[in-house]
This record gives C-alpha cells, sequence and structure tokens, in this order.
C-alpha cells in the first residue's frame, strides 16, 4: 500500500505548543471549520496510554499536538529524507 502524499515527517525537529481547534471529520484526513483538508498522524501518547489525531499546522512545515490527558506536547517536523509513516509512539 502506498501513501499518495509527497512530504515526509522528519522526527528530529522544531519544539513548540500547539493552538488546536476542533475539526469536523470526514474519511483519510481531517475538514478543518474553514472546510479545508488537513492531513494528520496517528499519535499514541504511552505516558497516558491514549491516540490523538496530531495535524499539520497551516504553515505546513510542523505536526504539533498534546496528550489530551497531560498536556505532554509532541512536535514532528514535515521535511525531506523524513519517515513515510503515519503512526508514532510518544513515550
Amino acid at each position: 500500500m502506498t501513501d499518495p502524499r509527497d512530504y515526509k515527517v522528519e522526527l528530529t525537529g522544531a519544539e513548540g505548543a500547539s493552538t488546536e481547534r476542533p475539526r469536523t471529520a470526514v474519511r483519510g484526513n481531517v475538514e478543518s471549520s474553514t472546510g479545508v483538508n488537513r492531513p494528520y498522524l496517528s499519535v499514541h501518547f504511552a505516558c497516558c496510554g491514549v491516540y490523538q489525531r496530531v495535524y499539520r499546522d497551516p504553515s505546513g512545515k510542523v505536526y504539533r499536538g498534546r496528550c489530551p490527558r497531560c498536556a505532554r506536547a509532541a512536535t514532528f517536523a514535515v521535511g525531506e529524507g523524513g519517515t513515510s509513516a503515519r503512526s508514532f509512539i510518544v513515550r
């Protein structure tokens, strides 16, 4: 199975807080309140044993999210030489 998206996620990268906005789910990606589909990663936060979708920010350069229970931050940079994986574990 191949991924049609043309970008890779760089696992070494930026730090920072997230300001996620609520979104309406649609098949495959997520539709934001503005009606634009935004790619996401599936992230398992091992700290609290929960899964969370982490969305790419509007600039398209990073994915930023937080554990829904303890607010631990997770940032994934998008860049050349990264990975095409869409699921990650944050420990």
